[in-house]
């Protein structure tokens, strides 16, 4: 018995299990609330994961597939036959001069019955089982039943034993199921990935909104101190115009702040499915800050996981074994066809169906055959070529698997080093932020005790910005690093506590 293959599933994180089927609920778009949307990352994996569009396209090709498989199997279920049929004969009388014999006119009726089994065995043994019976029914004479149940046998020794089509369309379509898998795997992947990265921007983003306005408070701050100095006498009026135009510059800055963190909103609610009548709501606002765990991680560790782990590297593999497979069957096929055939039934002749069927159990009238069929093709070029073609083509699939590792070696050793200079840069960056709050600090007292000047502390405001700008940038980064490194090694979902498994 064949069991059928079971559906994909996803376990979410925080012991949310949720699985991947196509249905209405799954089907409509997440709504926003209208006010305060508080969300962390968990929850818009969660919610993405369930409503991403390419998700739910891509989860079909893998059921489709299973239909298919399920349908190959029907290859090994038998057929049942019934056949009764009713005829009718009569011949007329009459008399032969020259022999001088006179013969009576006829009337013969006979009842076929022929209920037969059929069918094909996983090792190649085809079957036949009937049991014939015929019931002769003459005008004038007694009922005659007739039958001969029998079964019918043929087993491929050479050709078609250890494998044959139907066995190599079952084997390949398993392997289109799991190749398929992991390309539904290698999409929840990607949005899981797409959806950190975007979380991550989402959270810098807001905070370098931060950051301009900020700028905008200490220009602003600086030009009304400015107008102060310019009322008293003490400043120039054309000095003013400098922090007026910094005021100025810096509220650009921030309208520009703005509008990429509403760009980067929308991202997020494209992530998420949100569709068109849906799109107005609250944005959302991140739990989470942008902190530096630091890690290490070793680049050979790095690879033998990516080469283990990796989607594409293991469909790269089974798509190997789908060809060794193949040429497995071409290796089948160059031999000669050899079967063993054998029959057996009883036969039975009686006045009655009981006494028939008695006949047909004692078995005193049995018959049989057995025997070897063979056919040899002369030359079996077509064959023989097959197998050739099918083995250069398991050398291109071999070498791409070697183009995937190749692929994945230096991309692994990019997001690794990524990673260390991200990590030094977010370090360096905040002792920079740090300086140049201490150096701002220390110009606008000298400022107030007249040793500076309001164009020096200008340029300190703008370095301060570019160095907090700088800062959660340098943070950003550096847990995107993290992510794409974990997406890169296939590892991504581990990563999030996401689950992924056969239901």
């Amino acid at each position: 018995m064949f069991s059928k293959i079971p559906n994909f599933a996803v376990a979410a994180a925080l012991g949310l299990r949720m699985f991947l089927a196509v249905s209405d609920a799954a089907a409509q778009s997440y709504a926003p609330p209208d006010t305060n949307w508080v969300v962390g990352s968990d929850e818009l994996i969660r919610i993405a994961l369930t409503n991403n569009l390419s998700i739910l396209m891509s989860q079909l090709q893998p059921e489709m597939d299973e239909y298919s498989l399920n349908g190959l199997y029907g290859a090994y279920q038998p057929a049942l036959t019934v056949n009764a049929t009713h005829s009718y004969n009569s011949s007329p009388g009459g008399y032969v001069n020259q022999a001088g014999i006179d013969y009576f006119s006829t009337v013969n009726q006979i009842n076929s019955y022929t209920p037969g089994l059929s069918g094909l065995s996983p090792w190649g043994l085809s079957y036949n089982v009937s049991g014939p019976l015929q019931e002769d029914n003459q005008v004038g004479q007694p009922d005659i039943y007739n039958s001969y149940p029998n079964v019918q046998l043929s087993q491929p020794l050479l050709k078609n034993l250890w494998i044959d089509n139907t066995r190599y369309q079952i084997s390949l379509s398993k392997t289109t199921l799991k190749i398929d898998q992991l390309a539904l795997t290698l999409q929840i992947m990607t949005v899981v990935n797409n959806m950190k990265a975007a979380y991550y921007t989402l959270i810098s983003d807001r905070k370098l909104v931060e950051v301009q306005q900020k700028a905008v408070e200490l220009a602003e701050e600086t030009m009304h101190e400015d107008e102060q100095r310019v009322k008293a006498g003490a400043l120039a009026p054309l000095d003013e115009k400098q922090s007026e135009s910094q005021a100025a510059n810096a509220r650009s800055d921030l309208f520009a702040a703005e509008t990429t963190l509403a760009a980067q909103e929308n991202v997020i609610k494209s992530l998420l499915g949100v569709r068109r009548g849906r799109w107005t709501g609250a944005p959302p606002v991140p739990t989470e800050q942008l902190v530096a765990v630091p890690e290490h991680p070793d680049v050979r560790e790095c690879w033998r996981i990516a080469l283990e782990k990796r989607p594409d590297m293991q469909q790269a593999k089974l798509r190997a074994a789908a060809q060794h497979m193949l040429i497995k069957l071409d290796f089948n096929q160059l031999f000669p066809e050899v079967d063993l055939v054998g029959s057996y039934g009883r036969n039975a002749t009686e006045l009655t169906f009981g006494g028939n069927l008695e006949t047909i159990r004692q078995g005193a009238y049995p018959f049989y055959s057995y025997g070897v069929m063979m056919t040899i093709p002369l030359g079996n070029s077509g064959a023989r070529n097959k197998y050739k073609s099918d083995k250069a083509a398991l050398q291109q699939l071999q070498l791409q698997i070697k183009q995937v590792e190749l692929t994945i070696i230096p991309t692994i050793d990019n997001d690794v080093t990524k990673i260390r200079t991200d990590l030094l840069r977010v370090d360096s960056s905040r002792q920079a932020r740090i300086y140049a709050e201490d150096a701002l600090e220390a110009e606008q007292m000298k400022l107030q005790h007249g040793k500076s000047t309001s164009f020096v502390v200008l340029q300190l405001q703008s370095t301060l910005t570019a160095r907090r700008s700088d800062e959660i940038q340098a943070l950003a980064n550096y847990n995107i690093d993290l992510d794409q490194l974990a997406f890169d090694e296939g590892a991504i979902l581990e990563r999030n506590h996401i689950e992924l498994r056969v239901k």
